[in-house]
């Protein structure tokens, strides 16, 4: 498989028989909130950057936020298109990591800014 086609599979939309408007519609809900949690890192990263000037390392942190987001709005369009194309297969939905990713992302973004903080308090 084609790493293009793996980031970006064929529109599901030619597959199968329409699902129940609900659940497409569900689908894409889910997508827009990946979108808005991966525009809320970018904001959260160059604003890091620009407001924590001060701080010694921020540019650390600001860049793991930026590469949490683009690798959150790269995935998010996959799932959704994965998904879309199950339930109109009539399959069971693929298992996503993204959650996963993201929890432990933060979680490392988080422990980088502490450890920051307290190199940069002494």
């Amino acid at each position: 498989m084609k790493i293009r086609e793996y980031l970006f599979p064929p529109d599901p939309r030619g597959w199968g028989v329409d699902p129940d408007y609900r659940f497409t519609l569900a689908n894409e809900r889910t997508f827009l909130s990946w979108i808005r949690t991966s525009l809320a890192l970018v904001a959260g990263g160059l604003g890091s950057i620009v407001v924590l000037q001060d701080v010694q390392g921020v540019e650390v942190i600001g860049i793991m936020v930026l590469a949490l987001a683009f690798v959150t709005a790269s995935t998010a369009f996959r799932r959704w298109s994965l998904n879309e194309r199950a339930m109109r297969l009539e399959q069971p939905l693929p298992a996503s990591n993204l959650p996963l990713v993201t929890a432990i992302g933060v979680a490392l973004i988080g422990v980088a800014a502490v450890i920051l903080l307290v190199i940069d308090s002494r």
